[in-house]
């Protein structure tokens, strides 16, 4: 894709960079989602737990099911629904609706009507001036019909570590083909690192895998790649973002006893009963509608966007450099499944992380990823989405691009050669970007 000419080509262009001309975000495509439905070649058995899993998905949890003490949200598919169940945060914050009545008060500078689904985060504990970097969630169970008897407990102070810069944001990030994901070799990912070095090196661009502190094997889920597999980011999100525990997660965040009063785990496997997939637990099903759900379905042409200018974004696209991490393409190796195994991942990622510089830089690591640090997203599906960003500050996709550059950002090098392009060209890659 890449060759030594293109560094003549590029060079220039570098050295030039710092005019920037008028381009537009055609805005989020309309039309039909292209997501959100089963893999093509799903044997009979696995399209039957996809659509149980799917079901799940969608299912509003109560405290009779475990639900909370503490929550972001009331069930996986409200977060997850743009531009179908699966996705991204929705054009209504369904959090709004979900807050008890009075706890709106609290985080109202974040969390709004028409703005993003957010979890907040602490980038360290303000009483020890240690790192904190965990979820703290928004609401409490205390004031809704079904809170136990005697449960108080508090919202966390978000003033107090607002007033200090001490919260940062995260936004849900879509799930459609995660098995696609998940079934792309490690030898893939790192050949994949090691390609187009002499242009990486000259454009500024490092990165590198995150990696499991176990068994030392890459991770590739979540926005810094903190996560194994699905089933580990399934889990820990049902715990963080519902207080559901589950079979990974066992343990109650709030072990107030007047606040979680059932069993622990609250999801578990139903030995109980006979049906095959409803046999799995929540957690498990979870894990299985991300595992078949199929990636989204790019456009040939939109609105007013041509064919011709899609196709010359997608050329400039990675003439720029953007290509050589959101990587169009990666393969899956051998799976147990057939819908997974031998197939071409049209991800536009490399599933890897790299350093972003000062104005993205969150302040929080997880695992190998540092503070600056997030894995490169996946623009499958972008041409829908209504937020950008790690923590959603933006829904101008131009905006989120020049984000991008800042002191310290692999990516600086390459947003100035998409700022001193022409107008119509940079007008291509906004056009491309919105066909996926």
């Amino acid at each position: 894709m890449y060759t030594r000419t293109m560094l003549w080509i590029l060079g220039p262009l570098i050295l030039a960079a710092g005019s920037i001309q008028a381009q537009t975000d055609p805005g989020p495509r309309s039309g039909a989602a292209g997501a959100g439905g089963p893999m093509p070649r799903l044997n009979t058995f696995e399209a039957e737990y996809f659509v149980e899993g799917a079901a799940r998905f969608q299912e509003i949890e109560d405290v009779g099911d475990g639900f909370g003490p503490r929550f972001n949200g009331i069930s996986c598919g409200s977060c997850h629904a743009q531009p179908a169940v699966g996705g991204s945060s929705p054009a209504t914050n369904p959090q709004v609706a979900a807050a008890p009545p009075g706890q709106m008060t609290a985080v109202s500078s974040f969390i709004s009507l028409h703005g993003p689904v957010r979890e907040a985060r602490f980038v360290k504990d303000l009483s020890t001036n240690k790192a904190d970097g965990g979820v703290h969630a928004l609401f409490t169970i205390v004031g809704r019909p079904d809170n136990p008897t005697g449960c108080a407990i508090t919202q966390p102070d978000f003033a107090t570590n607002l007033a200090h810069n001490n919260v940062i944001f995260r936004i849900p990030t879509p799930v459609f083909g995660g098995g696609l994901i998940e079934a792309i070799k490690e030898s893939t990912i790192i050949s994949n690192m090691n390609a187009n070095t002499t242009l990486k090196s000259v454009l500024g661009i490092s990165g590198h895998e995150n990696r499991n502190g176990n068994d030392g094997t890459i991770t590739r889920f979540g926005w810094k790649a903190q996560n194994k597999s699905l089933m580990l980011f399934t889990g820990e999100a049902y715990n963080v973002e519902q207080g559901i525990t589950n079979e990974i997660f066992p343990n109650e965040r709030e072990e107030d006893p007047r606040c979680a009063t059932s069993g622990a785990p609250d999801d578990s496997t139903n030995f109980n009963l006979s049906v095959p997939e409803k046999i799995m637990s929540d957690m498990v099903g979870f894990s299985v509608f991300m595992r078949f759900s199929a990636p989204p379905t790019p456009v040939s042409s939109y609105g007013n966007v041509s064919a011709n200018s899609i196709s010359a974004g997608k050329a400039k696209f990675n003439l720029v450099g953007c290509g050589l991490c959101h990587t169009p393409s990666l393969q899956t190796g051998t799976s147990s499944s057939n819908a997974l195994s031998g197939q071409t991942v049209n991800l536009f990622s490399d599933l890897l992380v790299h350093n972003m510089g000062s104005r993205l830089s969150d302040g929080v690591s997880q695992g190998n990823a540092g503070p600056n640090e997030f894995r490169t997203a996946p623009l499958w599906g972008l041409g829908q989405r209504l937020f950008f960003l790690h923590d959603g500050r933006t829904s101008d996709l131009v905006t989120a691009i020049q984000a991008h550059s800042s002191s310290g950002s692999e990516a600086s090098a390459v947003i100035g050669v998409f700022n001193v392009l022409p107008q119509s060209d940079r007008q291509d890659i906004l056009n491309f970007l919105r066909s996926l």
